[in-house]
């Protein structure tokens, strides 16, 4: 569920045509944002005033990004496009059919599973809306993964430990198929050391919670 304060609220259908003349696409993202997209709707806007911050900030807003989908495998290049290329901070909202998907752009782009409304969470937390757009990554990206739930670290520092996180499952798990596979005893045993090797960071890492 999306917990922004009512004040936020804007509920702002945009034209596709009027949306996509603005960005800088190639045509075949241009013909691809026409055939999937459906509709475009602003639904909250977080700023200064509405949310009664006292706390000044770099960023002036931060724009809840409704947009529903034709189909459900939309091409991320074009969330990237729209992100990197629009002034305000961008949180999407993805819908498709009865399913729901957060995304947002830092760095690269990050996106939640599909899920229900009930799965859907997002609340707005801090003293400036620098703070508050931090915490909006934290939340899309990482949701309520407890490996890198550490008060201590950055949001940044915690995305990176994710993203070795998810690198070392991978190699864990396509390394366990080779070991499997593998009929040579010394490329088997060599095969094996690299998995406990990846097993071992990873238990390292996450303190035993991946």
């Amino acid at each position: 569920m999306i917990e922004f304060p009512e004040s936020t609220k804007v509920n702002k259908k945009i034209p596709k045509e009027a949306f996509y003349k603005h960005l800088s696409l190639s045509n075949e993202l241009k013909a691809k944002f026409v055939s999937d997209i459906d509709r475009i709707t602003i639904e909250n806007s977080l700023t200064k005033e509405n949310l009664n911050l006292t706390d000044q900030s770099e960023i002036s807003e931060i724009l809840l990004l409704s947009i529903s989908l034709k189909k459900k495998d939309i091409d991320k290049r074009i969330i990237e496009a729209i992100a990197r290329q629009n002034p305000h901070q961008l949180i999407f909202l993805l819908k498709f059919q009865n399913q729901k998907q957060l995304a947002v752009y830092h760095h690269r782009l990050y996106r939640s599973k599909w899920s229900n409304d009930l799965n859907i969470k997002l609340t707005s937390s801090g003293t400036n809306l620098s703070l508050i757009w931090d915490d909006l990554i934290r939340q899309v990206a990482l949701g309520d993964n407890l490996a890198t739930d550490n008060a201590q670290n950055s949001t940044d520092e915690k995305l990176k430990i994710q993203d070795r996180i998810n690198t070392l499952t991978k190699s864990i798990n396509k390394t366990e198929r080779a070991v499997w596979k593998e009929k040579q005893p010394k490329k088997r045993f060599e095969l094996y050391q690299k998995l406990q090797s990846y097993k071992k960071e990873l238990k390292e890492i996450t303190g035993g919670k991946a």
